[in-house]
């Protein structure tokens, strides 16, 4: 059985996220703080964590930031927040999904399983190989670690599985739908800027690195033989 470790100081919204997904044949464990999910982190961490972003202390945004230095345990962000620009953020600082309240827990349920599922599927993939090498841009993923001229990157979540998805096929085009379904899930309901902000932020990262515009379509990493 899966455990899900939900943080909402609402207890309203706590009983009825416990119900659906304990329904859903979950464990589930409810907290109201974010200082209380870091604690459950250290002695037993959950297989996924619902998270709300305004809580009393620390925020949501923050917890985020915390766990992504540790673990890919995935994350679900519930806000009240619904503007692009918080989606965007919240995606970027952890998290897989973002739902925004009110919302039905019919749907938060669905999106539970989609991402154990997506997840499942990245664990299946990755377990084939360890490795992905393109000249000097190497990619480790049981460490989910990447490196450019033996120096490690500082990349967000986004940002690692993005390069790797495009290292994965080089010199294939990858539309903006596409790659929003790969990289955010296909529950991601947002804007497809997020795409373009995320291909930006990796530019200035990797400027040496050709991820090629496709315009009018999406990105491709580009790849001559065996060097880019």
């Amino acid at each position: 059985m899966k455990q899900i470790a939900v943080i909402e100081d609402d207890p309203h919204i706590q009983r009825i996220v416990q119900a659906y997904l304990s329904k859903a044949n979950y464990d589930v464990i409810v907290m109201d703080s974010a200082e209380k999910g870091l604690e459950m982190w250290e002695t037993n961490p959950p297989d996924m964590w619902i998270v709300d972003i305004m809580l009393p202390q620390m925020d949501g945004y923050d917890f985020c930031k915390k766990i992504r230095e540790k673990s890919n345990v995935p994350i679900i962000i519930i806000s009240a927040k619904g503007e692009d620009v918080d989606k965007i953020l919240g995606l970027e600082l952890g998290g897989d999904d973002y739902l925004t309240k009110p919302f039905s827990p019919g749907e938060l349920v669905a999106r539970v399983k989609r991402l154990f599922k997506r997840v499942n599927a990245n664990n299946e993939e990755e377990q084939e190989t360890h490795t992905v090498r393109i000249n000097d841009l190497v990619i480790e993923l049981t460490e989910r670690r990447a490196f450019w001229r033996n120096e490690e990157l500082d990349l967000t979540s986004k940002e690692y599985e993005l390069i790797t998805l495009l290292a994965k096929h080089p010199n294939r085009a990858f539309s903006r739908e596409e790659l929003l379904d790969r990289v955010w899930g296909d529950d991601y309901f947002g804007s497809d800027r997020a795409v373009d902000d995320l291909v930006k932020r990796l530019r200035k990262k990797l400027n040496e690195v050709p991820i090629e515009t496709v315009w009018g379509f999406g990105y491709r990493l580009k790849v001559d033989g065996e060097h880019i």
